[in-house]
């Protein structure tokens, strides 16, 4: 049976005002940055706008979206008319040059841009990206007291790491501008590269409390959690804008390169390289990429070429130097090293952030000043408490100060494997052990190497050890095993004068007696015409003291 109806459902009057219902004007998808909205509109309603107007608004959705290859196409075209003599096309023609990363082509279309405001910020950051700094203090003469100018100049503190200069000139605006949300962002920013990574959460809120979908927002949202937290905190605050269709499409490569590092790494190969000229940070973390991975020549041939500028191109190109210099044993290296960390340790913008401290140290520990080293490491280590790379560093400068409790506890909470298998760890460790009146300890990790020119060294350095601090039992140990894998006088002279040091303990009674008849079967291994007289006086005070030998 069909069904229908002899009345509508809906009224005519109904029918009429959903008919009549209003399109979104482009001024209210502009009001909500809903540039796709109003590309659609726009595009949409080409044939009854006149094609000017309308060129000229899409040229602005897409350089907003981030579309600037397009937006350009579109304003190089309105270029070429007559009657756009009277607009700003060319300077919005270089600001998509400038975004492209076409500097020197964004310089030249603004010789023919009328004088504005505009074309002034914009020959300023193009003179800071160029590095002409007589064209940029020129520039920077022609800001004037007004917020677009002063939002530029902010904008190039940033840019040069004057990140305290950026958050006072936005302060001031917001003062006044409280409804200027945006620049909580900017400031949240600024902190996060000062390391207040809370202050920049708490400023960042904010902002996202009235746009909780922003991208950059929520992105720098989830960097301050990898900082305060770590990877995993960080990928649940970015999912959001990786599992969805954001229509910020500028911000696409910035969260695929963020949640590489999130992860720690993993895909950097496949997603750093295509951005090292579109993202700085990129080429930087390509090059601790390859630092975690021991590729040391490919870290120092993706930055030899660059020109540091900011701490954290100076700081990694010393510690490449420093790498450099350890593995090829070059003078030349190290001292680079020592200046670029020194730079930074000593500017007055760094010199009390943790960085900056942490360069000194460096610069200091490469100068082998160790208790100086220590005076800046002890004032950032409750920072680093879980930090292996940091506790090797410190665990090495309290055992060249003679710290050796404090050096053997640094050490022991290293996890990395690889640093643990690295002959300096093995090493200093098992000095700290003897100094520390654990030889025993010092003796299990020998055993646990491989035999190579790397353990002989630990062997030669455990014998030499006990027998200088008197543990004598191990250095007599140590010095047999010497002297079967290279016989020679100055080890047999070694191990004797360390059993007879092991046999006055015990005698002493510092030393167990059960260890008599091991101390004469080590002297037993060892072909030499003085080993009959010593195990004979031996054995004579082991029959009067009741010790079976």
């Amino acid at each position: 049976m069909i069904l229908s109806r002899s009345k509508p459902a809906i009224s005519e009057t109904t029918l009429q005002s959903l008919r009549r219902k209003d399109i979104p004007k482009l001024e209210e998808f502009l009001q909500k940055r809903d540039y796709s909205g109003a590309l659609t509109l726009v595009e949409f309603n080409v044939p009854t706008n006149n094609a000017l107007d309308s060129d000229m608004w899409i040229a602005y959705c897409e350089f907003h979206l981030g579309n600037y290859k397009r937006a350009a196409m579109i304003y190089e075209k309105l270029s070429k008319k007559s009657e756009e003599k009277s607009s700003n096309t060319s300077t919005n023609l270089a600001c998509c040059y400038f975004f492209l990363g076409m500097y020197p082509e964004a310089k030249n279309i603004l010789h023919n841009a009328y004088e504005n405001t505009l074309k002034n910020r914009l020959l300023f950051h193009l003179s800071h990206k160029m590095e002409k700094e007589g064209e940029l203090n020129k520039h920077h003469a022609k800001l004037q007291n007004v917020i677009e100018d002063q939002l530029c100049l902010a904008s190039i503190h940033y840019l040069r790491a004057h990140y305290q200069e950026a958050i006072d000139i936005y302060k001031k605006i917001l003062l006044d501008n409280r409804d200027y949300l945006a620049l909580n962002v900017y400031v949240a920013l600024c902190y996060y590269k000062l390391d207040y990574y809370d202050v920049a959460q708490e400023v960042l809120q904010v902002y996202l409390q009235k746009y909780p979908d922003s991208a950059i927002s929520i992105n720098l949202k989830a960097c301050n959690h990898f900082r305060l937290y770590d990877g995993n905190a960080a990928q649940a605050e970015l999912r959001q804008l990786v599992e969805t269709t954001s229509s910020y499409s500028f911000g696409h490569d910035l969260i695929r390169h963020n949640s590489v590092v999130f992860k720690e790494g993993e895909g950097a190969l496949k997603i750093f390289p295509n951005l090292i000229d579109v993202i700085p940070e990129a080429r930087l973390n390509l090059v601790i990429f390859y630092l975690k991975q021991n590729d040391i020549q490919e870290a120092f041939e993706l930055i030899k070429d660059l020109e540091p500028s900011v701490p954290q191109e100076y700081i990694l190109k010393g510690t490449v130097n420093t790498i450099i210099g350890q593995e090829t044993g070059s003078r030349e290296s190290i001292k680079t090293a020592q200046q670029y960390f020194h730079l930074v340790g000593s500017s007055t913008s760094e010199c009390d952030t943790i960085p900056g401290r942490h360069c000194m140290s460096a610069c200091l520990f490469l100068r082998r000043q160790f208790d100086e080293v220590l005076v800046y490491l002890n004032s950032i280590k409750t920072y680093f408490s879980s930090d292996d790379r940091f506790n090797f560093n410190y665990g090495q400068a309290q055992a060249a100060s003679g710290l050796f409790k404090g050096a053997e506890d640094a050490f022991l909470v290293i996890r990395n494997e690889r640093l643990k298998k690295d002959f300096a760890y093995i090493s200093i460790l098992s000095y700290c052990y003897i100094m520390n009146k654990k030889s025993q300890q010092a003796w299990e990790l020998y055993l646990k190497m491989d035999t190579s020119t790397q353990s002989f060294n630990l062997l030669q350095l455990i014998a030499n050890t006990c027998y200088t601090v008197g543990e004598f039992w191990y250095a007599a140990k140590a010095f047999d095993m010497l002297n079967k894998l290279d016989p020679s006088p100055e080890y047999w002279e070694g191990k004797r004068g360390a059993c007879c040091g092991t046999f006055q303990y015990i005698v002493a009674q510092k030393q167990s007696k059960d260890l008599l008849p091991q101390v004469i079967q080590l002297l037993r291994n060892t072909l030499n015409s003085q080993v009959d007289q010593i195990i004979r006086v031996m054995k004579k005070w082991g029959k009067d003291n009741r010790i079976p030998c």
